[in-house]
């Protein structure tokens, strides 16, 4: 019987659940869990394991070590869309394919970006919070909130995500400018710092790579207009934090909505998180945009696919690294 080794916090019974039309049709699996990095059962388990699948916490990283220890490994499918966490390289290496499930949560991301977008330029917390003590701001409010018909909208990153955020910002008037290593037809692309200057709001759809890491910093933020906004719900390595918080607090950009972070949950400390409190226009949520109950059910129903095409000696989709 197959082993499937899973690292994220589920109970072995629930996911076997998820596997309950495959078992009916005779493909069984054996589940294990091993959700602490310093289980002492983790390298047994990974020398046993047919497949893996990855924390989608990220808690547990899948290193260099833990590939070695892979005698059987013909997948290890990570349930969620980043994998920085996986060490790719030395997997590729040893011909263990990774995948991640694509654009399963791509509807539910782009829809977070419109929403803190529309949040950011109506001003829709700070308007709450005043109503909540007892101040009517409609006054000052009637003088500083937009729309987002007819910005200048500049997606960085053109993948699953980044073209369903173009589907939602084109409807609402916005005109969109583009930067992606890939060209696309149609659409009107710019150099990053000719991106960035132009665009009244700008949002990151990116992998974090070598290459995306610290993509954005004071340099680039400096570049920005006075009255733009910046989207990050990448990840949070790409744009540099602390160059982030100063331009929200100190005026060189209008404000910030950020889901992803360089550490979760946030440190008390934490450079955005402080500048929040001190009121800087900051929307911050807690990595949860493509964390709706709808893309969850795509992510498992793409992850058993996936794993029961790997056991039954087909090919998985979504592969990153081979």
């Amino acid at each position: 019987m197959p082993k499937v080794l899973v690292l994220s916090p589920l109970p072995a019974t629930v996911v076997r659940s998820f596997f309950s039309s495959y078992i009916s049709k005779g493909l069984d699996v054996e589940i294990v869990t091993v959700d602490d990095p310093a289980s002492p059962l983790l390298k047994k388990e990974l020398q046993e394991a047919d497949v893996v699948i990855g924390d989608y916490t990220f808690r547990i990283e899948i290193d260099a070590e833990m590939v070695k220890l892979m005698k059987k490994v013909k997948l290890i499918q990570q349930p969620s869309t980043g994998y920085d966490h996986i060490d790719i390289k030395t997997c590729a290496e040893r011909g263990i394919p990774v995948a991640n499930i694509g654009g399963a949560n791509s509807l539910s991301v782009a829809e977070h970006t419109i929403a803190l977008a529309l949040a950011l330029i109506k001003k829709i917390p700070y308007a709450h919070q005043q109503i909540l003590s007892g101040k009517w701001a409609q006054a000052e409010l009637m003088n500083s909130v937009g729309e987002i018909y007819g910005k200048t909208w500049g997606v960085i990153g053109i993948g699953r995500t980044g073209r369903e955020v173009i589907k939602r910002a084109s409807a609402l008037g916005a005109r969109i400018i583009y930067h992606d290593k890939v060209r696309q037809e149609g659409l009107e692309y710019r150099e990053l710092n000719e991106l960035i200057n132009q665009s009244d709001i700008v949002s990151i759809h990116l992998p974090l790579t070598e290459e995306t890491r610290q993509m954005i910093g004071e340099r680039e933020l400096r570049l920005m207009k006075p009255d733009s906004i910046l989207i990050n719900v990448s990840r949070g390595e790409i744009c540099d934090e602390k160059a982030l918080a100063k331009a929200v607090s100190e005026g060189w950009i209008a404000g910030a909505g950020v889901d992803v972070f360089s550490q979760e949950p946030l440190p008390p400390e934490h450079p955005l998180l402080q500048a929040a409190k001190e009121g800087a226009n900051l929307i911050l949520t807690p990595h949860i945009a493509g964390a709706t109950n709808e893309a969850r059910m795509r992510i498992i129903q793409f992850t058993v696919q996936n794993v029961a095409k790997v056991l039954m000696g087909e090919k998985p989709e979504n592969v990153v690294n081979l």
